[in-house]
């Protein structure tokens, strides 16, 4: 077929489609949409996507290649958009969309697995000084060493007042931000988010593991303290690197749309895990602040970080592994 009968046969389709877009870019318009009319839109933008392929393989024009592009990226985001967030309800969002929408996400599995496996790795090797006798030493330097059992040698009390307490989870919130800030900024590149995060987790594996050896000074004060916090600031700091990890991909893979319509498609991909960790990070900083550093007994302290533990996995795996079917019953 001739490149002038295939414009001519197709932008009937493509007047179609730009129509419908129109429509459903507005709440009114959606509100008066027919389901039909939905139908016809997206098996359009499905037309639409096949034309551009074909347009792409069979180097069309460049402004037909530039319009496909727009419009196929512009319908792509309106049918996106119309499905998630911002159109359904908020139990809807909060308890089907965010956690399968988490659990499915291909850099929030990577960012687990790499976190998590060395954090429990390095722990393991400090923790073994006769196996591994310098591994902390290695990680952490003598200094920080010394730093980190000075900071545990007395026991922690309840003595202070109770506004000291705010202020402390006011400091933690500012201080855990500024980690997820980092591990979220880095995404963008790809490879410093996954080198950073796997920095965080080796020195934070060596660090926990270190101050479990019998004969470290101030270890149960250590374990004590970061034991009800833990769960929520670890857990937070891997979605942090994981909704950067989505912006990276959207950067450097745009399945056909134009750079700026993929980051921003990535960046709407990574609006719930982001808004997951900016929830456990305020939840470790209060935890941290009003929990972790008082003299309450450490059985409340542990019951308190399996509670939270037991919820993140029923959040994140219960919830977030159910069809939607599953949800409505």
């Amino acid at each position: 077929m001739k490149i002038g009968d295939y414009l001519e046969k197709r932008q009937a389709k493509w007047d179609e489609l730009e129509a419908l877009h129109a429509k459903f870019s507005t709440s009114k318009g959606r509100r008066k949409a027919t389901g039909e009319q939905a139908t016809a839109f997206a098996n359009a933008y499905r037309s639409a996507c096949s034309d551009l392929a074909m347009a792409n393989e069979n180097r069309l024009p460049t402004s037909t290649v530039r319009y496909l592009h727009n419009l196929v990226g512009r319908c792509h985001n309106q049918i996106y958009r119309s499905g998630g967030l911002a159109t359904k309800g908020l139990f809807y969002n909060v308890f089907t969309f965010a956690p399968q929408k988490i659990m499915n996400d291909v850099c929030v599995q990577i960012a687990s697995l790499l976190f998590f496996g060395l954090f429990t790795l390095s722990a393991l090797f400090a923790s073994m000084a006769h196996t591994f006798p310098k591994f902390a030493e290695s990680v952490l330097g003598q200094e920080q060493i010394d730093q980190l059992e000075e900071s545990f040698v007395d026991p922690l009390d309840s003595t202070d007042e109770q506004d000291r307490y705010v202020i402390m989870s006011a400091f933690y919130i500012q201080h855990n931000t500024s980690i997820g800030l980092r591990c979220f900024g880095e995404g963008i590149l790809i490879i410093p988010c996954l080198i950073d995060l796997s920095y965080n987790a080796i020195v934070l594996g060596a660090s926990f593991g270190y101050m479990a050896r019998e004969d470290s000074v101030g270890g149960e004060n250590f374990l004590e303290f970061t034991t009800a916090h833990g769960p929520f600031e670890l857990t937070a700091i891997v979605l942090s690197a994981a909704a950067g990890l989505r912006l990276g991909i959207g950067f450097f893979v745009t399945n056909g749309l134009k750079r700026f319509d993929s980051i921003r498609n990535a960046a709407q991909e990574a609006v719930p895990i982001i808004l997951c960790a900016v929830t456990l990070f305020t939840l470790a900083a209060f935890t941290e602040g009003c929990i972790s550093p008082t003299a309450l007994p450490y059985p409340f302290k542990a019951l308190w970080a399996i509670i939270s533990s037991a919820l993140m996995m029923f959040y994140f795996v219960v919830l977030g592994s159910l069809e939607e079917g599953e949800h409505a019953a």
